[in-house]
């Protein structure tokens, strides 16, 4: 094949081989570090930016082997100019698919005697037959596609009119019915006066770099609508739970009048795993006869659906405590509730309530941790009735019990994520270890403030929420 060389230039000088060698060595060292990174991205193909992050990478691992097979032809040399078959003669093996050789071939077009010379390989990327003649200028854009070919005539034109270098791609038809992207560089070659006498390009097949390329391009798409939904589910789930939950943020005091008031705080952790908003509640309500309602739970499960059922569930509970109703016989009217409704639904919660003349404590729970009762300086979880979670049986009949509490005893009611990590007595214990440091506290906000600082920074997969009441004289 002639030399790709115009006939007013000198061929360059090769680079230093220790030069070349150092870049391989930094490019497969790259490689090996990408790839570490790729295995460690999220296998769940379910994952929208587990899918995305693992398309970077191949996308980068891609680009990074085909670098290092560009300088190791640096280094090496250009290989032997191919020879074209004779008509019936054996075809030489084809370099190996996937390597880069097998991508890149050279084509070129003499214009004086319109012949044309190509590389086996371009023969390949083509997917013609080895044997039969090369394409001319002319019989070129016949095997691309319809929507590509004035961007390839414009190049070629350019290149052969003005002398301007080619760069861009195209897609091509394969007689096999296949469809190859292809990146085509080239220049024109001039003649002593100035002429241009030929044409001489480099093609590439670039079909599984735009693939990774557009891989990357839907995964961030999927990713981002991903986000977009999560961010309109979170207003969704968070919007009910403002209208329905207590709108106060500082401490309480319940009943307003009278002796034995409780001096009351409440807050909010949201998970930190940016999972979707679930379905815990705490709530505080004085009720028609003086008494106090206190309540926290939690619908299994996160999201829209799960955060829609809260406001019925704690509406119901306020409706039913309101007509004077026990803890106890609630907690089996609620699960009456739930067990007949359409869409199967399990909730936990403990429910209070206090009597101010005799600072008594009548409660009952459905499958919740029971509260918590500190007392000069120490503290103990009460002893729980029978009782299951809500929605798990039908006709489930729900313990009660009373505690007497005294003057200055703080209760602690929570959902189950306030420790994470913990469950049951494990959970328990780390909050009956705050005892001493409640006992120096002057008001519940304080208590919670406490609680906070101890919990609030840890890593959390569930949401959670703490509501504390300290019997006042």
């Amino acid at each position: 094949m002639p030399s790709h060389l115009s006939a007013d230039r000198t061929a360059a000088q090769p680079p230093r081989r220790g030069t070349v060698d150092a870049l391989i060595s930094q490019t497969r060292r790259l490689r090996g570090e990408v790839d570490a990174v790729r295995r460690e991205a999220p296998a769940d193909h379910t994952d929208p930016q587990g899918r995305w992050q693992r398309a970077l990478c191949n996308l980068a691992l891609h680009q990074l082997s085909d670098l290092d097979e560009h300088l190791a032809q640096l280094r090496d040399g250009p290989p032997p100019a191919p020879v074209q078959p004779a008509a019936g003669s054996a075809v030489p093996p084809a370099p190996r698919r996937g390597s880069l050789l097998s991508r890149v071939g050279s084509a070129e077009w003499n214009l004086l005697t319109d012949e044309a010379s190509w590389s086996g390989e371009l023969y390949q990327i083509l997917g013609r037959d080895p044997a039969a003649a090369p394409l001319t200028l002319d019989e070129l854009p016949s095997v691309v596609l319809d929507e590509d070919r004035p961007m390839l005539t414009a190049m070629v034109t350019n290149c052969l009119i003005d002398a301007k270098p080619i760069d861009g791609e195209f897609r091509i038809a394969r007689p096999d019915g296949g469809m190859r992207t292809v990146h085509m560089m080239g220049e024109p070659v001039l003649d002593a006066e100035g002429s241009t006498a030929s044409m001489w390009a480099v093609l590439r097949d670039i079909s599984e770099l735009r693939l990774s390329q557009r891989t990357v391009s839907e995964t961030r798409d999927s990713l981002q609508r991903e986000r977009q939904i999560e961010l309109a589910e979170h207003r969704l789930t968070v919007e009910p739970m403002e209208d329905v939950l207590p709108p106060w943020r500082d401490s309480l005091r319940l009943p307003r009048r009278g002796p034995g008031t409780l001096d009351l705080a409440t807050h909010y952790l949201p998970s930190t795993t940016g999972a979707l908003t679930g379905g815990d509640w705490h709530d505080a309500l004085e009720l028609p006869d003086g008494d106090t309602l206190l309540s926290v739970g939690d619908l299994t499960g996160h999201g829209v659906a799960v955060t829609s059922g809260m406001p019925l569930l704690l509406g119901t509970l306020r409706g039913m405590a309101v007509t004077g109703t026990q803890p106890g016989r609630l907690l089996s009217l609620l699960n009456q509730l739930l067990d007949a409704s359409v869409q199967p639904t399990l909730a936990g919660a403990v429910c209070c309530r206090y009597r101010p003349e005799t600072r008594t404590l009548s409660w009952a729970q459905a499958g919740h941790p029971a509260p918590l009762l500190f007392r000069n300086g120490t503290g103990r979880a009460l002893a729980a009735p029978d009782g299951v979670l809500l929605g798990a049986t039908s006709g489930a009949v729900y313990g009660q019990a009373e505690e007497p509490l005294e003057e200055g005893d703080l209760l602690l009611l929570r959902t189950d994520g306030l420790v994470p990590r913990r469950r049951g007595t494990a959970a328990a214990q780390r909050l009956l270890d705050l005892a001493p440091r409640f006992d120096g506290a002057p008001t519940a906000r304080d208590c919670v403030r406490m609680v906070v600082e101890e919990f609030g920074e840890t890593e959390r997969e569930d949401d959670a929420c703490v509501l504390i009441a300290r019997v006042g004289s």
